[in-house]
């Protein structure tokens, strides 16, 4: 392994959260029913856990003998964009684009989002998530266009614009959803809706687009600078996406994004108390709020919102004097729960662990307890269109078995179902180690491209085009993991074994994506076999990785102690590397 630290000690450190290693890595020749979408209990074992949704789920026999895995992404054949719901423009508009059949997860999400509901979309890295929120919200937003479109030629009153608020972890991120929603146009190529990302350098439009791509902090940034543009933006908003929501709702994420989906709760919940049009709604009342004002007891709220126990007997209250014309202040956050929806939100991550009451998915069910789960059966799982490697490495070893690994040949049939062009993503854990592992592929005479924080914006999103367009091999960090969707990756190299579980399986997602096949070769040393024999242990057991991580403190000690004695062999490992 090429490091500079413990990896081991790493994962200790770095997460205030706790993760556990959700990946199978067993592979099957055979394997059950593929997707059942379904709600999900954490209560409720995960077999057992079944919804009836007939058109989304591809048979056993045709999963067991379908070509190279890909009845595994693939909704059956008789589901069309259609049959789901979906209008007419919209399916035209994915069939112009090659998408003439819809995955799996695809199938499951769209038909809850259009009817309304609060939906959790939880699946596998590569199973076409994105599209499965866009394709409906874009639909609701054409579909709310051409009645407002009505509206006007009967001479009648139009509605305010209704927007649909995508929120992500990155600049990256939002740019990729960005070009995926421009992508759906209409007959003559023009794009069915305006699309817009607002993060980075970038400030805020003059003509508010229908649909806004940015950061939870960019998003702060300009609601907070005028309460007039705050309260007028969350009355816009309809529809409300967390792309990457388990990192949205952890770390230094967490609070901004509590405090944003208040701020919208709050809009609907005064909304709804005044009995009022949405034209009529004295915004005056609302202007008398400031950010500060509203997250007075931001902290309070949060830790009720992860509390271990449940306090149902909390509930939210405002006072709205109508005579007077004013907003109580004092506990503003304490609003009755009981009040009329006017806003819809989706939250999609590959990865979200419900062990616990602080993970993202306790998070969840207990602010969205009514939200309809749309869980992948890969979900935290083995993807059997995924073949592992893995290589225990030694000093001596490491340098040896890293380009006998980027040199690993595919057969030609592979090469022609990845479009003829060999892409090779291999991860280390720091920068340092990036540059270290390039520097060893250099002087072997393996062309490489890096990919890591400290690199400009300009100079990642080139080297992605790069990549894409010509293949080779990249060297990355875990910027690398989340966000980046390279059709037809071949190999994953783990030059750096993954710090956490989650960042693990964001890894191998890099690869094996959309009903494509893929190779992940992982190099472990002794400082982390710990880690990598439970979660094979896992795999031989036929059970989820998360089963192989006990929740005693006798485990976690026990890897703790085994990582810290690691520790001088990192250095060493280190000065052999960059010796």
């Amino acid at each position: 392994m090429i490091v500079t630290r413990s990896a081991l000690m790493l994962h200790l450190q770095n997460p205030p959260i706790r993760y556990h290693f959700f990946s199978h890595f067993s592979y099957a020749p055979t394997f059950p029913t593929l997707f059942k979408p379904r709600p999900f209990s954490p209560t409720t074992p995960r077999q057992a856990q079944t919804r009836t949704f007939v058109s989304a789920v591809a048979s056993s026999s045709s999963a067991a003998h379908g070509s190279n895995g890909r009845d595994t992404f693939f909704a059956e054949e008789n589901v069309s964009w259609s049959s789901l719901g979906l209008s007419d423009t919209i399916s035209r508009a994915l069939s112009n684009i090659g998408l003439n059949r819809p995955s799996l997860v695809q199938a499951s999400s769209v038909p809850s989002v259009l009817l309304g509901k609060d939906v959790i979309i939880a699946a596998e890295t590569g199973s076409g998530k994105t599209y499965s929120y866009l394709v409906p919200l874009i639909d609701k937003l054409r579909d709310a266009q051409e009645h407002s479109l009505h509206a006007v030629l009967d001479q009648k009153v139009t509605s305010p614009q209704n927007v649909l608020l995508v929120l992500c972890p990155n600049v990256q991120l939002c740019e990729q959803v960005v070009r995926m929603a421009n992508s759906l146009c209409r007959d003559d190529g023009e794009t069915i809706v305006s699309v817009a990302a607002i993060c980075g350098k970038q400030g805020w439009p003059i003509r508010e687009p229908d649909v806004i791509v940015t950061t939870p902090a960019a998003l702060l940034n300009y609601v907070d600078l005028d309460r007039t543009r705050r309260m007028e933006f969350m009355r816009g908003v309809k529809y409300v996406v967390f792309d990457e929501a388990d990192l949205l709702l952890c770390g230094s994420f967490q609070n901004k994004v509590i405090r944003l989906i208040n701020l919208l709760r709050f809009d609907e919940k005064l909304l709804s108390r005044s009995k009022k049009s949405v034209a009529e709604f004295p915004m005056k009342q609302e202007f008398s709020l400031s950010s500060e004002d509203a997250f007075e007891g931001e902290e309070e709220l949060q830790t009720e919102a992860i509390s271990e126990d449940d306090d149902n007997d909390k509930e939210d209250i405002v006072d709205i004097n109508n005579e007077a014309g004013n907003v109580k202040l004092r506990d503003w956050r304490r609003v009755r729960k009981n009040y009329e929806r006017s806003k819809q939100y989706v939250f999609v991550a590959a990865t979200l662990p419900v062990n616990g009451k602080k993970t993202a998915g306790g998070v969840l069910k207990y602010m969205f307890p009514d939200a309809e789960w749309v869980c992948g059966n890969y979900l935290h799982c083995h993807n059997p269109r995924l073949e592992q490697k893995w290589i225990e490495v030694m000093v001596d070893t490491q340098v040896d078995e890293l380009i006998k690994a980027v040199n690993h040949r595919f057969r030609s049939e592979d090469l022609v179902n990845a479009g003829g062009i060999h892409r090779t993503m291999v991860f280390a854990n720091t920068v340092e180690a990036v540059e270290a592992v390039a520097k060893i592929l250099l002087r072997s005479g393996i062309e490489c491209s890096r990919y890591h924080k400290n690199c400009t914006l300009e100079e990642r999103a080139q080297t992605l085009v790069d990549f894409q367009d010509k293949g080779g091999v990249l060297v990355c960090t875990d910027a690398a993991a989340r966000g980046v969707d390279i059709p037809n990756v071949l190999h994953v190299i783990q030059a750096d074994f993954a710090t956490s579980a989650v960042d693990f399986l964001h890894r191998v997602g890099r690869t094996a994506r959309a009903g494509q096949i893929g190779l992940v070769t992982s190099m472990c040393t002794e400082s982390n076999r710990e880690l990598v024999n439970a979660v094979r242990r896992a795999g031989e057991l036929d059970q989820p990785v998360e089963t192989a991580f006990s929740r005693k403190r006798s485990f976690r000690n026990k890897l703790k102690k085994r990582g810290t004695n690691k520790v001088r062999d990192s250095a060493t490992i280190k000065e052999s590397v960059l010796g």
